[in-house]
């Protein structure tokens, strides 16, 4: 099981956002199992949005 953080939304929070979610997203073709659950990326977009940290990504050597 994954560390819960303040910023994670609670199982009652997520039973409400699931269904709307669902609506927005895009239906496509599924290739390959993902490595997270929906749940998982939108308690990270939270974590970040609440944090503000870093993302760590490549940097230019120009």
């Amino acid at each position: 099981m994954l560390m819960a953080y303040s910023s994670d939304l609670t199982d009652t929070e997520w039973e409400i956002f699931e269904p709307l979610l669902q609506e927005i997203l895009p239906t496509k073709k599924q290739t390959r199992p993902t490595n997270w659950t929906k749940r998982e990326i939108f308690n990270g977009i939270l974590y970040q949005l609440k944090n503000g940290c870093n993302w760590q990504g490549a940097t230019s050597t120009n």
